[in-house]
């Protein structure tokens, strides 16, 4: 019962907050979080450094992604030496990737991109946890199932892209067509439920020109898909059927990934078929191939409560805090604004 009650409570959670970010943060207000003092001009105006909502979204997406993977692998009795060894190399190299793949495929120097940075974990996850395995986990005793970890890291990726996708609403990215300009039954569908961004600082409004009007709201779409398919699919993990969770999230999420580039509007490289989109069916093909090969004759069945009290540890609080920290600053300071703070003495509280 404790499965399902946990689900159920993430789940209005979510809704909440899925309900309020989708009528709030296509306004203009909800883009720039913060301005910094940077460097004095002669004329005595600050040039500010901006922080934004982009980033802050993104931070509580991988914090929220790594902290239910910690959850899924605790939950399984997996040292936490296992853990870290594991999830560390995909993150750097996700991350990493995110923002040079996207370079490469959009040829802009300020940019990231969620499913370069999916598209490259998924492709070194199996083998880190088979080296973590023939490496650490030989020297100090401890063994990573890999069908487990692998469905656990595809679950919490869904979960964190969910969330993530409130990063782009706020930034005004990621956006999608203007219902003028598509087929009949897609302004049909969408004629009611749809964004309208505000904003000249917003990438829609700077880059198309597209203030002010109804677009596909593909950020929501893809918000609701995934927390969704990451969901059910927890919830199977923790019924023992971590080979299931791991198909269905896969399947799914990767083929919305395919199908919505059709819906957006921004610019995905040069072709109809994007860059993206073959990354994301190689990806998905990848992973299925590998699935038989790891799959584990006795498979370990996960706990709940263990798992809520494996997270329940100094280091486990602070490298969360930490990990938030470095997202928020790697994709919160902006590249593509700037500010400019004039500070002055108000005479009449003196």
């Amino acid at each position: 019962m404790h499965d399902e009650i946990f689900v159920l409570s993430l789940s209005g959670a979510i809704a909440l907050l899925f309900f309020w970010a989708f009528r709030t943060l296509p306004e203009e207000d909800w883009q720039i979080l913060a301005c910094l003092p940077g460097r004095k001009g002669p004329n005595g105006i600050w040039n500010g450094v901006n922080l934004t909502f982009y980033g802050f979204f993104n931070a509580w997406a991988y914090w929220f992604a790594v902290g239910m993977f910690l959850l899924m692998m605790g939950s399984l009795r997996v040292e936490i030496m296992g853990i870290l060894s594991v999830v560390l190399p995909v993150l750097i190299v996700g991350m990493t990737a995110s923002r040079f793949i996207a370079r490469w495929v959009e040829k802009k120097p300020y940019t990231f991109s969620v499913g370069a940075a999916s598209f490259a974990g998924m492709i070194i996850a199996p083998w880190a946890i088979l080296l973590v395995n023939l490496t650490l986990g030989k020297w100090w005793s401890f063994q990573v199932p890999v069908l487990e970890t692998l469905s656990a890291m595809l679950i919490a990726y869904a979960l964190g892209e969910g969330i993530g996708r409130l990063a782009c609403i706020s930034f005004g990215c990621c956006y999608g067509k203007p219902l003028a300009e598509c087929h009949s039954l897609t302004r049909k569908i969408f004629r009611r439920w749809n964004f309208v961004f505000w904003g000249k600082t917003k990438k829609i409004v700077y880059a198309q020109q597209l203030e002010g009007l109804a677009v596909v709201p593909i950020q929501a779409l893809t918000a609701v898909l995934y927390t969704g398919t990451g969901l059910l699919s927890f919830y199977l993990f923790f019924k023992g059927f971590a080979a299931a969770a791991l198909i269905i999230t896969l399947i799914i999420a990767q083929s919305w990934r395919f199908v919505s580039e059709f819906l957006r509007a921004d610019h995905r490289g040069q072709g109809r078929i994007s860059t993206y989109q073959v990354m994301t069916l190689l990806a998905m093909g990848y992973i299925l191939i590998m699935v038989p090969f790891v799959t584990e004759t006795s498979p370990v069945m996960p706990n709940l409560m263990l798992g809520l009290h494996s997270l329940w540890r100094p280091g486990i609080i602070i490298f969360l805090m930490v990990l938030w920290i470095v997202a928020f600053v790697f994709t919160g300071k902006s590249n593509v604004t700037c500010s400019s703070i004039d500070v002055k003495i108000i005479e009449k509280n003196i």
